[in-house]
């Protein structure tokens, strides 16, 4: 047998994780879409294209990994009126499963994303953080 035939073989039979990765979600920011504890995949970012308002995504917060939801796009202001998202004035409707959170306040994107939990009393996300760049999109959460 050729020594290289093992290695070709386990670097073929890894391949897949270079494109979906398995994930355990942590903490109960995003219930009750994804629960404490639950796998999923997630599809990498530079086989996910950029990000769209509504998806969930796998991300490098200043607090470590998290999974959070997009709810703004660079280079647009934000606003939450009585548990309402409103971009560039417009109401963004949210998860149907979401738990809101009556709070108000405004922010700017800027170059990067706004990333909220979908269990906002509960989630410590961009409302904290601010927007998130571009690059600590790590990838996006493709389902359970």
């Amino acid at each position: 047998m050729k020594p290289w035939l093992p290695i070709a073989a386990v670097g073929l039979a890894l391949s897949p994780l270079a494109v979906v990765h398995p994930l355990r979600v942590r903490g109960r920011s995003m219930e009750p879409t994804l629960r404490d504890g639950e796998l999923c995949l997630v599809l990498r970012a530079w086989a996910s294209g950029a990000p769209v308002r509504g998806e969930v995504w796998w991300v490098s917060s200043p607090e470590g990994s998290a999974v959070k939801r997009v709810a703004g796009l660079p280079g647009e202001r934000l606003e939450l009126r009585e548990g309402d998202l409103l971009a560039e004035g417009r109401r963004v409707e949210p998860p149907p499963q979401a738990r809101l959170e009556r709070q108000d306040g405004s922010w700017v994107c800027g170059d990067g994303y706004f990333l909220l939990g979908d269990n906002r009393p509960e989630s410590r996300d961009s409302r904290a953080w601010g927007a998130v760049a571009p690059s600590a999109m790590k990838g996006r959460v493709l389902g359970r």
